[in-house]
């Protein structure tokens, strides 16, 4: 069976090769976002709660761990937004007992207003939060949040951290066609940014299929063009090309499924992850479809696996 809580170790374009811990219920978050490439929110919470077995959590690490792969970070990631989470810090902290990798939580920032969300995000070595907007009509229209969240109290909440915080924030924006892109909000979204001060400015858009079939991605050259605004700390996210070593009869389906359970991979990022050849795993592919377990999406002329029953 897949594990519950852990996947990968998954090619990262910003964390490399990345151990994803997913500690929140699916389909659970602070947000509903259209660009979200794990699907509609089905419960919109700003409500922290222990949403899962710390201490079972902690098991599958270290059995993972012992295994001996390549583990550049562990990242807080998954099905739902890993603050939401009450003993994150908690977990945190034990897993830098058990191992000296370094780890990273990738948040919508949407409760870094909330002291106790700070204190847990503290002992981390890297936060990866999201803004994608500088104004709250934009923010509302991208994010569809919680109704307890305002714009104005997220990017407080950030400005806030940075003073405290001792380890690096790469802030990720999300552009989308008609939404954030234009001039004006990206300009003001970078006077906001310059307050809030990352060691990264890292450009995303809309790779792999979203949410809403309307959240359209930027050209590569419209991209370009908005990092210049930024300066020399924003740079754009690229494909991380991972070669993984084969793994013996896999537990293949399980690592295929652990991985397309929490995003759309294309064949060629199954490949990275499993070291298949393609032959090979086009046959595995062809027979997960038939019995059930996996199901295709097309986005932009490319082909994309994804969980059966998945939006």
């Amino acid at each position: 069976m897949p594990r519950k809580y852990i996947y990968g170790p998954v090619p990262s374009r910003r964390l490399q090769s990345s151990l994803g811990i997913d500690i929140i219920k699916s389909k659970t978050c602070s947000f509903n976002c259209i660009y979200c490439q794990v699907g509609s929110t089905i419960c919109l919470s700003a409500q922290r709660r222990n949403y899962t077995p710390v201490d079972d959590v902690l098991i599958e690490i270290r059995k993972t761990i012992a295994q001996k792969k390549r583990i550049d970070f562990l990242t807080f990631s998954g099905s739902g937004e890993p603050t939401l989470h009450r003993r994150l810090g908690y977990l945190i902290t034990e897993i830098k007992k058990i191992t000296k990798i370094p780890i990273a939580v990738i948040t919508n920032g949407s409760l870094l207003h909330l002291p106790s969300v700070q204190k847990d995000l503290a002992r981390a070595d890297v936060v990866l939060p999201t803004l994608c907007a500088a104004t709250e009509s934009v923010f509302i229209r991208i994010h569809r949040p919680n109704p307890r969240l305002n714009l104005s109290r997220i990017i407080n909440g950030m400005i806030k951290f940075r003073r405290t915080y001792s380890g690096k924030i790469w802030l990720e924006i999300m552009l989308i066609k008609g939404y954030n892109d234009q001039l004006d909000e990206i300009r003001k979204l970078k006077k906001i940014i310059d307050r809030i001060n990352p060691d990264r400015i890292q450009l995303n858009t809309v790779v792999r299929p979203p949410s809403e079939s309307y959240a359209l991605p930027l050209s590569r050259e419209e991209i370009i063009r908005i990092r210049r605004i930024f300066g020399k700390r924003c740079e754009i996210i690229a494909d991380f090309k991972l070669r993984a070593p084969i793994d013996a009869v896999l537990k293949q389906y399980d690592l295929i499924l652990n991985a397309v359970y929490r995003r759309p991979l294309t064949i060629q990022d199954i490949i990275k992850i499993t070291g298949l050849s393609k032959r090979t795993l086009n046959a595995k592919l062809h027979d997960m479809q038939g019995k059930g377990l996996i199901k295709i999406r097309e986005h932009h002329k490319k082909i994309f696996y994804t969980k059966s029953g998945g939006t």
